[in-house]
């Protein structure tokens, strides 16, 4: 296996983060998200979110995991996001063939540990599709609770990228240094 390198991501690699993001949800939204939707230009409106989000991060930050082979995950915190639960994961994305390689829980932690280095609340938290019952079960493993229940927002604003009314699922960590040492 290659070396991984961990390195804070910049605008220039809003392509590579747009294309890994768009192939994440065609693999793991199909019945929560529209097909239409997931089988259109998602890189195009994935790559429009992470060109303004890297250009302008303000109180967020998106950490890179590169291998030889290029980007193999990334993770996007956004700090003290939210007043009672604290800073958000806002999304956390491995490669197809990176997958059950401890890849995920190393880019979790890390977020984590730069959360609680620079964030003013002491806790983390994410949303998890209710639909994506392995995500769930690796949020648990690793210490995260889910504690509420609520409609998935439609990407965009816009109600036809949805299929149906599916639901996601708060996941939290009172400590983030908890999640940090794990």
């Amino acid at each position: 296996m290659t070396s991984l390198r961990l390195r804070a991501a910049g605008s220039e690699d809003a392509e590579q983060v747009a294309l890994l993001h768009a192939d994440s949800w065609r693999r793991h939204y199909r019945g929560a998200y529209a097909d239409a939707f997931l089988d259109g230009d998602l890189a195009a409106d994935r790559l429009a979110v992470w060109s303004a989000r890297l250009a302008a991060p303000g109180h967020s930050l998106t950490l890179l995991a590169e291998d030889d082979a290029g980007l193999a995950g990334f993770v996007h915190v956004v700090l003290d996001q939210d007043d009672r639960w604290g800073s958000l994961i806002d999304n956390l994305h491995v490669t197809h063939d990176r997958r059950r390689t401890g890849l995920g829980t190393a880019l979790l932690t890390r977020g984590a540990a730069a959360a609680a280095e620079r964030a003013t609340a002491a806790s983390v938290y994410l949303w998890v599709h209710e639909q994506n019952t392995a995500a769930q079960q690796f949020y648990r493993a690793l210490g995260g609770t889910c504690v509420e229940k609520v409609p998935v927002p439609p990407p965009g604003g816009d109600p036809s990228r949805l299929h149906g009314r599916p639901d996601k699922l708060r996941c939290v960590w009172p400590d983030a240094a908890s999640l940090r040492t794990r």
